[in-house]
């Protein structure tokens, strides 16, 4: 039913010094809004800096969107104190805004009103916003606002000396990028059990919909919310960040040249549907007319990632270096976690990736892509309905999602002891034993509580209750690890570093654009 974990059981209870340091990162989308529950139409905080160059505090799809970016860390608590730093300055620079605490945006009465994120007029900055004019054009404004959190994951040199022994290059790259790329197809077979455990968007503001149609059967609470009584992460749906343009891609993950080719063709393949765009007035209305604009306007659930260089693009970073981390993109927002991700959430996430990593992944097909699609559906739209099931494969066969959930944490319950044996950090154990009674009561989950308050309150009540709470703890805390002084001269070096790129252009943005859309 699941890989044997035996032999790399084994190997890791020999080896247990390889697991003593996991390297994480962490970045963080949250709505500004006003005290009147609404959403902030003000440009984006001078005092933080430039959304361009700032690398910590930034801006994802619209100005009022923020994204916060830690750097690497080994411990849990150094990132949520990083992100306590972040999201504490950035309060002290918002006037009376406050932060939406939660994934699904509430209170936009109209999309048009949403302002894309601005960069300046260096010929970067304004890519980076004819980019989100196009993700609007196609997709629809009021879908770029969901917010989530993505888990930067990866082993250090010592993990991978273990596993292997000592190795050069090209071995060493090619070695790499296929453990990793036995992670990703784990983590599409069995990564639905995130956004079971943690899904934490089973309701939307009615005005999400805007006067879209859906065939979901939503129910309506008495406070004017929709529901699914059994969801856990609309989110993760139809609704949120899913395209039909991108179901056929043919994104392959048994080898990262296979993968490669075939986002490349993605990001150069013409649309007839998206040509139409820029017919109205022959002005830009998107990067190019192309499936992809870029390789990130494809919606994964987890990508292979590597950091690159000044002016090179995602594929060709993993064509030169192989993959570096996986970028883990199925977290919802936690509204009773202040920075969003609780440090029980990364101790599982850290455990979970160990896994996917150990576990022998089959080489998969598209086929069975769709197959594993399908199970991540059945989570997200009613994963706490008594009995459900999730397959294995493309073969008839259904399991109980209570069985395999309980079997996999089985394994999880094991890697968390030899952790905790060795590890900068305990607890993992004990977070495997708390979990895992989720299994048996799906009111444990995240999305059961959620849903619970919201049926009390209403969503927009919760949210603004949440938001004020977070509010006057990260004001009335200190700084933790960085210093306003230092994220201060920061935002100023950003300011000076977007000038400088504006005066360094010496392309025109059309002949830019055209250079770029060659790459």
């Amino acid at each position: 039913m699941l890989p044997k974990l035996d032999t790399a059981l084994a190997w890791l209870k020999e080896h247990p010094q390889a697991v003593q340091h996991f390297k994480r990162g962490l970045e963080r989308e949250t709505l500004r809004f006003l005290p009147n529950k609404h959403l902030a139409l003000t440009p984006h905080p001078p005092h933080l800096g430039s959304a361009l160059c700032n690398p910590w505090i930034t801006t994802d799809f619209a100005e009022s969107l923020l994204e916060f970016v830690t750097p690497v860390r080994e411990t849990a608590g150094e990132l949520s104190d990083f992100l306590h730093d972040l999201h504490r300055f950035t309060l002290e620079n918002m006037g009376q805004e406050r932060f939406w605490p939660m994934s699904m945006p509430c209170f936009i009465d109209d999309e048009s009103e949403i302002v894309l994120a601005q960069y300046g007029n260096s010929n970067p900055g304004r890519f980076k916003t004819l980019y989100r004019e196009g993700l609007k054009n196609r997709y629809g404004a009021l879908m770029q606002t969901i917010a989530g959190i993505h888990y930067n994951f990866s082993f250090d040199d010592n993990y991978w000396l273990a596993r292997f022994g000592a190795a050069e290059d090209p071995q060493r790259k090619d070695q790499l990028s296929a453990r990793y790329l036995n992670i990703i197809r784990n983590y599409l077979r069995y990564g639905w059990i995130i956004p079971y455990l943690f899904g934490a968007s089973p309701a939307i503001c009615s005005c999400f919909l805007q006067g879209r149609q859906t065939d979901m059967p939503f129910e309506q609470s008495e406070h004017g919310f929709l529901y699914l009584p059994y969801a856990t992460s609309l989110r993760l749906s139809d609704l949120g960040y899913t395209t039909d343009t991108q179901s056929n891609l043919g994104i392959n993950y048994n080898r990262l040249e296979q993968y490669i080719t075939a986002l490349r063709a993605a990001t150069r393949r013409p649309e007839p549907h998206f040509a139409r765009i820029d017919q109205q007035d022959g002005q830009h209305h998107q990067l190019n007319a192309n499936v992809l604009q870029i390789e990130a306007e494809f919606y994964a659930q987890i990508r292979p990632k590597r950091v690159t260089l000044e002016g090179e693009r995602a594929v060709a970073a993993l064509e030169r270096g192989g993959i570096q981390y996986v970028e883990v993109r199925s977290l919802d927002v936690n509204p009773y976690a202040a920075v969003g991700i609780s440090q029980q959430q990364i101790y599982f996430l850290d455990l979970f990736m160990l896994w996917c990593e150990l576990a022998e992944a089959e080489p998969m097909g598209d086929a069975e892509q769709q197959c594993c699609r399908k199970n991540w559906n059945k989570v997200i739209l009613a994963g706490r309905q008594p009995g459900q099931t999730v397959g294995i494969g493309c073969d008839s066969t259904e399991y109980s999602l209570q069985a395999m959930g309980e079997t996999i944490f089985d394994d999880l319950l094991q890697l968390a002891q030899v952790v905790d044996c060795v590890g900068q950090e305990h607890g993992y154990t004990s977070i495997c034993r708390e979990l895992r009674k989720a299994f048996a009561d799906p009111a444990l989950t995240l999305s059961a509580r959620v849903l619970a308050d919201y049926h009390k309150i209403g969503i927009g009540a919760f949210g603004e209750q949440q938001a004020e709470k977070f509010k006057q703890q990260f004001l009335t805390q200190p700084y933790r690890t960085l210093s306003r002084q230092q994220l201060q001269q920061l935002a100023q070096q950003s300011v000076e570093k977007q000038q400088a790129m504006e005066r360094a252009d010496s392309l025109s943005f059309d002949d830019y654009l055209a250079q770029q859309n060659r790459l």
